[in-house]
C-alpha cells in the first residue's frame, strides 16, 4: 500500500535516510575525536575575528605540529577561527620580531618556546625582540625532556656505558645535535663539565639530518627532543639512555632520567607556550588563557601532548612569567659557558 507520496509507510525517505546517515557519521566522528569542546562566549566583543598563531618554524616541525594541535580544537572553544601563520627564519627570531610588532589587540599570537624566548636573547647579538618587555606570557603548553639516544644496536647499552667510555677515551665519542646554540648542543655542554663526561660535539641543521646519521652509524649518541624521536623509539629502531626530565613520561617511561642515575644539575626542560605582543588588554590575555587552558585539558589533546613524551601545563600567566625569568637566567648562563653564538 502507498501513501499520497507514493512511498511506503515502512521505509525511510531517501531524504530521511540521508540524514539519519549524516547524523550517524557525526556521532561516530565524536567518538573519535572526542566530546565536543566546552565553549567559552566572546566577553566585552571580544573575540569576532579570527585569531593568528605566528609559528616561527617552517610547517613540520615541532613548533608548527604543536600550534596545529591547540588551534584545531581551540576554534571550537572560541567560535573564531584559529589560523597558523608559519613565520620561518633565524632560530625562529623572524616570526617572535613579528609578533613583537604586530597591534596589541589579542588576534595575533606567538607559539613560541624555551629556545626562543630564553636562549636566543643570549646567542645572538641583535635578535630583534625582548622577551620580556616585548610580550605578555599566555600560558604554557607543556614541559618536555630532552633525550639522549642510540642506534637500537649500538654498543652502548645504558648512560653507564656512555660516560665511561667518554672518561676512558676523551673526545672520540660523538654526539649530534640539531645545531649550534641548540638546548641539545648546550645540555651536552654542561653534562660534560659538571659530570666529567668528554664527547666531540656534531652539529646538524636539524634534528632529521641528525637522526640520519645516527641510524646510519655515523655518530654514536643523539641529543635531541623527545618528539623528535618518539616514533622511531616506540618501533625499536632507537634506544634511549636518559632523558632530562625529572619523571618518566610517556613512551620513555622506561628510560632512566639523569636525577636517576646520580648526575648532578641534570634536570633540563624544554616547552612550548604561547605569548601576546605588549599591551594587550589583560582580559583578552586573561580571555585566550582560559581558552587555550580548556583546550589543553580535552581528553584527546592532553592524550596527545602525553604520547609526545612531555606533560602538559597550562598554567597562569603569572606562572608562565615567573618561569620564563628563571629560564632566561639559566640559559643566558649556558650560553655565556658554551662560548656558542649565532651572529
Amino acid at each position: 500500500m502507498s501513501t499520497a507520496s507514493g512511498l511506503s509507510p515502512h521505509r525511510p525517505s531517501r531524504m530521511r535516510r540521508a540524514r539519519w546517515l549524516l547524523a550517524a557519521a557525526w556521532s561516530a566522528t565524536l567518538v573519535l575525536q572526542g566530546a565536543a569542546a566546552d565553549p567559552l562566549p566572546a566577553r566585552n566583543g571580544y573575540p569576532t575575528q579570527p585569531i593568528r598563531f605566528v609559528s616561527p618554524f617552517p610547517p613540520g616541525g615541532g613548533n608548527d605540529a604543536t600550534a596545529r594541535l591547540v588551534t584545531t580544537r581551540l576554534a571550537e572553544i572560541t567560535g573564531q577561527p584559529a589560523v597558523v601563520d608559519n613565520r620561518g627564519g633565524a632560530g625562529g627570531n623572524i616570526g617572535a620580531k613579528a609578533v613583537a610588532d604586530a597591534r596589541a589587540d589579542g588576534y595575533t599570537v606567538l607559539t613560541s618556546q624555551v629556545s626562543i624566548m630564553a636562549v636566543n636573547p643570549a646567542l645572538y647579538a641583535a635578535p630583534g625582540f625582548d622577551p620580556v618587555k616585548n610580550f605578555v606570557p599566555i600560558t604554557q603548553i607543556n614541559a618536555a625532556p630532552l633525550a639522549l639516544v642510540v642506534e637500537a644496536n649500538s654498543p652502548l647499552k645504558s648512560f653507564a656505558d656512555l660516560a665511561a667510555k667518554a672518561k676512558a677515551s676523551p673526545g672520540k665519542l660523538t654526539y649530534a645535535t640539531p645545531g649550534n646554540g641548540t638546548l641539545s648542543h648546550l645540555v651536552g655542554v654542561v653534562l660534560q663539565k659538571d659530570n666529567g663526561v668528554d664527547m666531540t660535539h656534531v652539529p646538524y641543521k636539524g634534528a632529521g639530518p641528525a637522526l640520519t646519521d645516527l641510524l646510519g652509524g655515523q655518530v654514536d649518541v643523539l641529543v635531541t627532543s623527545t618528539a623528535s624521536v618518539a616514533g622511531m623509539v616506540q618501533s625499536g629502531k632507537l634506544r634511549v639512555l636518559a632523558v632530562t626530565s625529572p619523571r618518566r613520561i610517556g613512551v620513555f617511561a622506561k628510560a632512566p632520567t639523569l636525577e636517576e642515575l646520580g648526575y648532578a644539575n641534570a634536570r633540563f626542560e624544554d616547552w612550548y607556550g604561547f605569548f601576546a605582543p605588549a599591551g594587550t588588554p589583560p582580559e583578552r590575555v586573561a580571555y585566550l588563557n582560559e581558552a587555550i587552558v580548556r583546550t589543553l585539558h580535552l581528553p584527546e589533546v592532553n592524550r596527545q601532548v602525553t604520547d609526545g613524551g612531555s606533560e602538559v601545563v597550562a598554567n597562569t600567566p603569572e606562572a608562565f612569567a615567573a618561569q620564563l625569568r628563571q629560564d632566561i637566567e639559566r640559559w643566558s648562563r649556558i650560553v655565556k659557558l658554551s662560548g656558542a653564538r649565532a651572529d
